[in-house]
């Protein structure tokens, strides 16, 4: 307890966050032992889960953070209303703090500096105030946003009324409309759609900060600790692919292949063709393919040097293979630098070929290094 530096506790956060922990983990329980959960319980808790989880994501993060597209009034109005629901701080705050973790990630002025710890990068940054503390001098684009200085201004109202009180005002009348108790309902809506949702809806979030800044590959750069999760991805509404988004932070993507769960994107996409969002920006293919070439290449050339460290014999046999593997891998990723460089415009085939080519290197040169570390 003498190691706790009491004097640099956030009391009112760090209440809220185990208060609303501590009841979800006690009060739900009870609440479904003696109770049960009906299927009206479950829509609110869904539906105050999935729009809390979005506005974050689509709202928070992609629109507001990074400015990856342009959104109508109601998108904006949407996300920040739903946005406080998920009690993450103001818009304001969100993006100010996470504008200075992809400007400062891994070093002290990263607010949730993953090199501190898991603890302090999925929560404690939130529990203890950050010392010095941030200024907010990096978000003088929405300052200027009438709707996100709103929101900023009323945000835990917002939220609170929102995000709990109407929760239980449904449940209080949805029981009435189904002859069992009002009270009981709205208990449940209290708990159930409000606390245990804010809590999950929260924790989701801090993984992304913690988890997938230590689990996971990390296919496009090894130059900080974001990671791609699949698993996270899944939770998160799409934001698990964490390695794509530090190395292309403005695309409106995370999951970038077709096949990659992101359901933030696919919505983003969705509202763009209903003409409620504008200007999606995306990273070109060339350079993304280019990530992913030039850091296998640093993987090749990791490999050989390990291979080399062995001495002659037969890890020298193994070495020239793999030397003949890094320098086919080196000249293709020449090749696509210039075009990048030069703007060229790629074809789909071109492409295809060139990473079906980056695979088939890889895999070769997994066998060699096998063959000799075996």
């Amino acid at each position: 307890m003498h190691r706790i530096p009491f004097n640099r506790v956030n009391w009112v956060t760090s209440s809220f966050l185990i208060g609303t922990a501590l009841t979800a983990l006690i009060g739900v329980p009870i609440y479904l032992y003696k109770v049960g959960l009906d299927w009206f319980q479950f829509a609110m808790f869904f539906f105050y889960l999935t729009a809390s989880m979005m506005s974050i994501t689509v709202g928070y993060h992609r629109l507001f953070s990074h400015l990856s597209f342009k959104a109508k009034t109601p998108v904006k109005l949407f996300t920040l209303i739903f946005g406080a629901c998920a009690f993450e701080n103001s818009c304001l705050n969100w993006a100010s703090d996470h504008r200075l973790h992809h400007k400062h990630v891994d070093h002290d002025e990263d607010p949730y500096d993953i090199s501190k710890g898991f603890f302090w990068a999925h929560i404690g940054w939130l529990l203890f105030k950050l010392d010095p503390e941030p200024e907010m001098n990096n978000v003088a684009d929405l300052r200027k946003d009438k709707l996100v200085m709103w929101q900023h201004k009323y945000v835990h109202w917002i939220g609170f009324t929102v995000g709990v009180a109407i929760p239980m005002i449904l449940g209080y009348f949805g029981n009435m409309l189904m002859g069992l108790d009002p009270w009981t309902g709205a208990l449940g809506g209290f708990l159930i759609a409000g606390v245990a949702r804010i809590v999950v809806a929260q924790h989701c979030t801090f993984f992304i900060n913690s988890f997938c800044h230590m689990i996971g590959r990390q296919p496009y750069s090894t130059s900080h600790s974001a990671r791609d999760s699949a698993i996270m991805a899944f939770f998160t509404f799409g934001e698990g692919y964490h390695n794509y988004h530090h190395e292309f932070q403005h695309d409106y993507r995370n999951g970038v292949k077709p096949w990659q769960w992101d359901p933030s994107k696919w919505t983003i996409w969705t509202l763009s063709k209903l003409g409620l969002v504008e200007g999606l920006r995306r990273v070109p293919d060339g350079r993304i393919l280019l990530a992913e070439m030039g850091e296998a290449r640093r993987k090749a050339q990791q490999d050989l040097a390990a291979v080399r460290a062995y001495g002659p014999g037969a890890a020298q046999r193994a070495a020239d293979a793999m030397h003949e593997i890094v320098e086919k891998l080196s000249a293709n990723y020449q090749e696509l630098e210039k075009a990048v460089a030069d703007r060229v415009q790629l074809s789909r085939e071109a492409m295809n070929e060139w990473q079906n080519e980056t695979r088939s290197l890889m895999n070769e040169l997994r066998r060699t290094y096998a063959s000799v570390s075996a």
